[in-house]
């Protein structure tokens, strides 16, 4: 077992390994499609080169358009592009990781004790302004006033650094900082700072227009679309819209240490067993671990990964899930790794 492995690891870019692999995946991939499992698109990198690429059900989008490069809205996986964006004003001196949030927003409660190293890792205190009264209100376009009263108005749930709660209202508060320091709108600062350099085509924010983007849907007896929420109300949370490929090339070339120095990764890497890092986060498969982030809205499920010791990143997006996201992954990576697994249920 172990020599197979080290096989696969050396020999997944070459062209033998690499079709057994390929076939045993699309086999896992046909089995979603043919039972209506899913909807999405599916991009795995060995040592910085793509060698799966497939996207699946889209066929089954009654009068909907789309090609290779139609986007899909990766949710929250945006907030390590605001965690990338806040560590390079902190490379350039121009933010500080114990900064206090009440240097730009003293209005917010706890702000004199709140850091930016609080709110990159979720231990800030803050909450989630997405829901309002136990309710998702930002499925209709609210004013960015209106966002910033609520996180006012929901304010602390406990001390910073007491616990780790996931907090949209910190990201929100990150990317309205980013904004502040470089007096641009945040699409403005993606451009120029991840897509130019990347020479990434198909990943932008929702202020730079998308026109080619998957909605969301749900399947009864066929595939309809749903309402998800109004991306303009969550910038810099969970607004881009990429391609798995893009996603790819951003996470490979973060831990390449082209968007931020060696030292700032690890900085951004969760610590020993966390589950949060600041902008990064553990995702553990047994042995193998990488490191990523995920995100989820109403309708749309993304994920982006990175094992460092074996040089394997993976990129998943979905538009139409009945297989949650984790189980798909796990599953594939098992196949990777030339694990046993068991084909996931559809429900």
């Amino acid at each position: 077992m172990k020599f197979k492995l080290l096989a696969f690891l050396s020999l997944l870019s070459g062209s033998l390994f690499s079709q057994e692999m390929n076939k045993k995946i699309d086999e896992y991939i046909n089995y979603i499609e043919t039972n209506n499992g899913g909807i999405g698109s599916l991009s795995i990198y060995k040592n910085s080169q793509e060698v799966y690429n497939r996207s699946f059900g889209q066929d089954k989008l009654i009068g909907v358009h789309y090609n290779k490069n139609t986007e899909y809205h990766i949710a929250s996986v945006t907030k390590m592009v605001t965690a990338i964006l806040v560590f390079k004003l902190i490379e350039n001196d121009k933010l500080k990781l114990d900064t206090k949030l009440s240097d730009f927003y003293p209005e917010i409660p706890n702000s004199k004790v709140i850091t930016i190293k609080n709110m990159l890792e979720h231990t800030s205190g803050l909450g989630n302004f997405a829901i309002k009264d136990g309710v998702v209100w930002v499925t209709q376009k609210v004013s960015e006033q209106e966002v910033f009263d609520e996180i006012k108005r929901q304010g602390v749930s406990f001390q910073p650094n007491e616990k780790v709660v996931y907090s949209n209202s910190a990201y929100l508060l990150l990317r309205m900082i980013i904004e502040k320091i470089y007096n641009t709108p945040y699409n403005k600062i993606v451009e120029q700072e991840i897509i130019k350099p990347l020479k990434l085509k198909n990943f932008a924010s929702v202020k730079s227009n998308p026109k080619n983007t998957f909605n969301s849907y749900k399947f009864t007896e066929n595939w309809t679309e749903i309402k998800d929420i109004e991306y303009s109300n969550v910038i810099g949370v969970g607004d881009i819209s990429s391609t798995t490929k893009d996603m790819n090339i951003l996470i490979n070339n973060l831990f390449q240490n082209k968007l931020v120095k060696r030292e700032t990764l690890e900085i951004m890497k969760p610590i020993g067993k966390d589950e949060w890092g600041r902008g990064l986060a553990l995702y553990p498969f047994k042995e193998n671990i990488f490191y990523g982030h995920s995100g989820d809205v109403l309708g749309s499920h993304s994920i982006a990964l990175y094992n460092e010791k074996d040089k394997i990143s993976i990129s998943y997006s979905t538009n139409g899930e009945r297989i949650p996201t984790n189980t798909f992954i796990e599953v594939l990576i098992n196949i990777i790794y030339d694990k046993e697994f068991k084909l996931p249920e559809i429900k």
